[in-house]
Formats: structure tokens, sequence, C-alpha cells
């Protein structure tokens, strides 16, 4: 049996914030599924599957509680600068500036941003990040 990712799900509060949030990361809207108590909300990025799935419990007001398990989502951007301008009127600053992980040069700028709910986001700039690998001690 084959298998494949599908699709990271996330609870939020208020969509339209979200998906203009994750618009300004470059997601489209793909479509929407509805049950009694909640609807989903699919978006991608171009030319890719609806690896988004944003769900909406109706009548939840209250914060949810993100835990301590979650850390981030991770996504590629071609210019991390021009992202985080896209961002900054909807009120969006990064944790801190752009920035190499562990100050290794070899890597890529990073930077993280939170959601309209609180849900970190990495941005990689670049466009592409093959998973950097160390040898073990």
């Amino acid at each position: 049996m084959s298998r494949r990712y599908v699709h990271t799900c996330v609870r939020v509060r208020d969509p339209e914030a979200s998906v203009r949030f994750n618009g300004a990361l470059g997601f489209e809207p793909r479509g929407r599924l509805n049950f009694s108590s909640a609807y989903n909300l699919y978006l991608g990025l171009p030319g890719d599957g609806d690896v988004l799935e944003l769900t909406v419990n109706r009548g939840h007001d209250e914060p949810y509680d993100l835990g301590t398990g979650y850390n981030h989502m991770a996504i590629t951007v071609e210019d991390i600068h021009a992202v985080l301008a896209d961002l900054e009127p909807l009120g969006v600053q990064p944790e801190k500036p752009p920035y190499h992980p562990g100050d290794r040069e070899e890597l890529p700028l990073i930077a993280f941003v939170a959601d309209p709910d609180g849900y970190r986001i990495e941005l990689i700039d670049g466009g592409a990040f093959p998973t950097p690998q160390d040898p073990e001690d």
C-alpha cells in the first residue's frame, strides 16, 4: 500500500483572519467541508495538494490550548523579507529578525511567526530546504 502525507489540521477561532494570514504565506483556499458542529477549510500552496485543514468548531469562542507538544509547521519561501513585509499589515511580527539557525551560515535564514490562533510557523528562506543532517556522534 502506498502512503503519502495528506494534511495538517489546526483548530481556529476566526476563519477569516486565518485565511488572510495563510494567504499572505501563499496558501490558496481550496474548499470547505461542512459538519453539524464544525466545518473544515482546506488550503494548499500552488502546485501542492490541500495540505492545510483549518477546523472551525461552531460556538467555540475561547482560545484553544495549544499544549506543550506542538512546536511549529514549516514552509519554504522565495524571499523571507518579502513574506514578512506581506504579514506586517496583518499585525504579524517575527519572534526575532531572520537568522541562520544555530549561527550556522551554511543554513538558510529562518524566522518564526504566529498565526491568529498562536500556532507557530517557521519560514525558511530560499524556496528549498533539504533537511540538513549532521553525522551522529
